[in-house]
């Protein structure tokens, strides 16, 4: 096996990506307050052709030098927008009818590999702050709570990692 070149990978440039058709999910991120975790879900969300990505709350946006070194480009391809509070853009994504799903441990949560994916439907995945998660306010407003099964001591991952796996299981089973 070799390596293979940076040319070879087949990446798009900016304005190939901007006018590619986007998987049909946006992320809303829900008062995420590191830098670099929301630099990493923009990055994540490039990966995965997302179509857009809410940043709501304390949760920072560009530009920023500490987004800027885990997006690595990211912030010029992906579609973004701010609201104020994450409510704000669980109203917006209810009016372009999205269905809502809140990633985060609550009664009632179906686990990832549950999750059934239509082709015919949009989705808007919502994750929350590093250290209390989806507001409590937003998963009332969600349709329905996804929670990543875990098996080790810890229960949680970072938000970024949570937001990868995700996206890859979303993307995953949109193309199967």
């Amino acid at each position: 096996m070799r390596k293979k070149l940076n040319s070879e990978l087949g990446r798009k440039s900016v304005d190939e990506f901007r006018n590619s058709g986007k998987n049909p999910v946006i992320v809303v991120l829900d008062n995420v307050r590191s830098h670099n975790n929301t630099g990493s879900i923009f990055r994540t969300c490039d990966a995965f052709l997302v179509e857009e990505l809410l940043l709501c709350g304390i949760t920072p946006v560009p530009p920023h030098r500490d987004i800027q070194k885990t997006a690595l480009g990211a912030t010029e391809s992906v579609s973004w927008r701010y609201f104020k509070t994450t409510s704000e853009a669980i109203s917006y994504l209810r009016e372009k009818e999205y269905l809502i799903i809140a990633v985060e441990q609550v009664e009632g949560a179906l686990e990832l590999q549950d999750l059934k994916v239509d082709k015919d439907k949009r989705y808007a995945f919502v994750f929350g702050h590093e250290i209390n998660g989806v507001s409590q306010e937003a998963v009332d407003k969600s349709d329905i709570c996804v929670e990543i099964p875990q098996f080790g001591t810890k229960h949680s991952f970072n938000i970024a990692v949570s937001a990868g796996i995700v996206l890859w299981d979303f993307t995953k089973k949109l193309t199967a």
